[in-house]
């Protein structure tokens, strides 16, 4: 399995349930999501567009598993997430069509890609916020 950590930090904010699509995320380039429950909307792009006025946690670092990944894959989040688990790092997971994408605080991410080498993941050099 192969990583690509991409470039930049990246914010995770929580707007109420069903509020509209804010006009700060009109912005956002590369990894970004919105997803929407019945209890809340959580917008996942980078922490610079996340006005200070929003409840939001910061400061991310995002990975992409290198893909496409087929949907009869098994175990691809448990591998990651269990190397994070027994180094004692916490993660946000978002899946897409084409891939996983797992987010790790800045300050853990040196010791979150270390786990993944350690486990046989390997990492690539930092790719572009825009692949």
């Amino acid at each position: 399995m192969q990583l690509d950590r991409i470039e930049g930090r990246f914010a995770v904010a929580r707007l109420p349930a069903g509020e509209g699509w804010p006009h700060w995320f009109t912005w956002a380039r590369g990894v970004s999501a919105i997803v929407r429950t019945a209890q809340e909307t959580s917008i996942f792009c980078e922490e610079h567009l996340v006005p200070t006025s929003v409840r939001a946690e910061r400061g991310f670092v995002a990975y992409t598993v290198r893909g496409p990944l087929d949907f009869s894959a098994v175990g691809i989040l448990a591998r990651l997430s269990q190397a994070l688990a027994d180094a004692g790092i916490p993660l946000l997971a978002l899946s897409t069509f084409d891939t996983d994408v797992i987010l790790v605080r800045a300050e853990r991410a040196n010791d979150a890609e270390r786990a993944w080498r350690a486990a046989g993941m390997w990492l690539d050099s930092v790719a572009e916020a825009s692949d």
